[in-house]
């Protein structure tokens, strides 16, 4: 129990670095310096440090948005097994909640957005709102493809110590849901291909037209919470990959912060080799990572 709250801990602080990673890997293929590793934090002190301006029409909802997301994605920490060890709360059936509470930071964001009264940010909020009820099912395919490999219910079961027994027997399977798990990351991270958190075109914008009037620790909050939701799905990415490497090559705190970097450096390479889909193209990109989970469960049921 204490190592698992010490993982979780670990997380919360390291969610930042991922972002800071993506960046500075685009930069270097860029041919750029680029900020540094520690930017997001500074960008989030410097951001705890002023004060809210907040908009006439809104109201507690839009102050509450932030609060409710960050805490979604924080409760959501908990349900994630780290480096190989059980999560700080497992139970059967716990993939279904981390999916919901991820669904819930995403409907509290939108609805912080609509209460401004913004048609802009209700754009925004609309697309957020569409695209993710095309993520959401790519999650929860992926999840119920590990939890049949591993049979198991659980988190903690699916991505225990049993992974590495499951990649011989099920290793297409548990392929082509990893492919798809990262696809929906890169949905849920707001990142390239599906969206551009450093887009200045008003018309594409997606996550980041959504918290426009968002300002100073409420601004800090949904940077922090979209940091964090970034890392519980690399997380469980980089464990569900690093499963396939033998038991025990690596102590569980380090397979987990090296899995990380993998996930991140990945991310980078694809928003730096791939442009940003047209709209329409989104829902297209979501469904192929159903499809991809869908294939993986036939794969297993055959």
């Amino acid at each position: 129990m204490i190592f698992a709250a010490l993982r979780v801990l670990g997380l919360l602080a390291a969610a930042p670095l991922v972002g800071g990673v993506v960046t500075r890997v685009k930069s270097r293929l860029a041919g750029r310096t680029g900020p540094p590793l520690l930017q997001p934090y500074l960008d989030l002190r410097r951001l705890l440090s002023k004060g809210a301006v907040l908009g006439h029409p809104t109201t507690w909802v839009f102050r509450a948005g932030p609060i409710v997301s960050l805490a979604a994605a924080a409760a959501a920490t908990l349900l994630v097994p780290l480096g190989g060890g059980p999560a700080l709360v497992a139970f059967p059936g716990d993939f279904l909640l981390l999916a919901g509470l991820l669904g819930l930071g995403r409907f509290a964001t939108a609805l912080a957005a609509l209460d401004t009264g913004s048609s802009f940010e209700g754009m925004g909020a609309a697309r957020e709102i569409a695209f993710g009820a095309f993520a959401e099912p790519a999650l929860l395919l992926g999840l119920v493809v590990l939890a049949r490999a591993a049979g198991s219910a659980s988190l903690s079961g699916v991505l225990g110590p049993g992974l590495a027994a499951s990649w011989p027997i099920a290793g297409p399977a548990l392929l082509l849901a990893t492919l798809a798990l990262f696809a929906v990351a890169l949905a849920e991270g707001s990142r390239l291909p599906v969206d551009d958190p450093e887009t200045h075109l008003e018309l594409t914008m997606i996550h980041e037209v959504m918290v426009l009037d968002h300002s100073g620790p409420d601004l800090a909050f949904v940077g922090a919470a979209a940091h964090l939701r970034l890392a519980i799905l690399g997380a469980l990415v980089s464990r569900l990959a690093l499963g396939a490497a033998p038991p025990g090559l690596l102590p569980s705190p380090v397979a987990l912060g090296a899995g990380l970097l993998a996930f991140a450096v990945a991310v980078g390479v694809v928003e730096s080799t791939t442009a940003r889909l047209r709209l329409t193209r989104v829902p297209q990109f979501l469904v192929a990572a159903s499809v991809l989970s869908v294939l993986a469960l036939v794969l297993l049921l055959r």
